[in-house]
């Protein structure tokens, strides 16, 4: 009999977050489960890590999917560290972040808890995907997707992952059978042009609330900006080598030892 793959499940919504409540009816249905995810939502946090405070873990049930589950106190990265070095006794054979409740497409993967609870996976040498849904709303049809997010997981089991890579995986806000397919993109080339609304509080002290607008600077249709808007689901295989390797050898041409 085929051993069961040890499956890590986290997130950056919280633990009790649909998207993830969902990730973990799926990832049932292909292996054991093993869910360390944040106590509270950590959206936008990136690759922060703890360093300055306690971390508190409690094992906790919220509905009986599964044996063994973790709330943290700290980041989605905290949580894959702990999960990794202390929880888990044996490492696990993929580690999935998700469902987001909200996009994480192009530069959006550098702001994502959910990818960078993925990426430090990967850098634990634990092959990693991270799924979103484009729809930020907490009662989410994340129902359309879990086909899909079977199909993908199954894939990097048995395929295996390309070393130092990890997948971004979106999925458009469309019904089951709206959707058109899978397709492998590039990141697309966008920003958040930011904004700040300043304000002052009754102390009559200033402060700020962040706000901005996406801009989408890339026409190309290998991008994972147009799959999503033309109906498909994007995946995007992302190294966590941050090496810009095309600009070295301009580097190199510098007078640096002058």
């Amino acid at each position: 009999m085929k051993k069961k793959p040890l499956i890590l499940v986290t997130n950056d919504d919280g633990i009790a977050a649909p998207g993830i409540r969902a990730l973990i009816e799926v990832m049932k249905e292909i292996g054991n489960v093993v869910v360390v995810a944040p106590d509270s939502p950590q959206s936008g946090k990136g690759h922060a890590v703890t360093i300055d405070a306690t971390l508190f873990c409690n094992r906790i049930n919220i509905d009986d999917q599964v044996t063994e589950e973790y709330s943290c106190s700290g980041t989605p990265v905290d949580c894959v560290k702990l999960a990794v070095n202390e929880l888990i006794k044996q490492q696990p054979d993929i580690c999935v972040s998700g469902i987001n409740h909200g996009s994480n497409s192009s530069v959006n993967v550098i702001y994502s808890g959910t990818m960078s609870a993925a990426v430090e996976a990967g850098l634990e040498g634990i092959p990693a995907i991270g799924f979103s849904l484009c729809d930020y709303s907490w009662d989410a049809d994340f129902d359309a997707v879990k086909d899909y997010v079977r199909t993908i997981t199954l894939n990097a089991l048995e395929n295996g992952m390309p070393k130092g890579v990890v997948l971004n995986v979106n999925f458009p806000r469309l019904g089951r059978d709206e959707i058109k397919g899978v397709k492998v993109c590039r990141q697309a080339n966008a920003r958040w042009a930011q904004e700040f609304d300043k304000r002052t509080n009754p102390q009559g002290r200033e402060y700020y609330w962040l706000d901005g607008k996406f801009v989408n600077l890339d026409r190309g249709e290998d991008t994972d900006e147009w799959a999503l808007a033309n109906g498909y689901i994007s995946v995007v295989p992302v190294q966590f080598d941050l090496t810009a390797h095309h600009a070295i050898q301009t580097l190199n041409s510098w007078k640096l030892n002058d």
